[in-house]
């Protein structure tokens, strides 16, 4: 949906505990949850807005969240 917020505590609320931790303790781990959230941010901006863009550019913001995330959840796995 557009405009959705995907933040970690969203997306993995059973982690919400490792996350909050992982945020605290881990300095590399908020570096990357901070960059995503800005990411997350410039795209709901984006979408609620109506800011015209390219779609491969929005695609390319995407696929950079997409792949933070999964960065950040192998982290939370770890």
């Amino acid at each position: 949906m557009l405009g959705e917020s995907h933040d970690l505590r969203h997306e993995f609320p059973d982690l919400d505990n490792k996350i909050a931790a992982l945020r605290s303790d881990n300095a590399e781990f908020a570096r990357l949850m901070d960059e995503y959230n800005a990411l997350d941010a410039r795209i709901r901006d984006i979408e609620e807005l109506g800011t015209p863009v390219a779609d491969e550019t929005i695609e390319d913001l995407k696929k950079q969240r997409l792949h933070l995330k999964d960065v950040l959840y192998a982290l939370l796995r770890a």
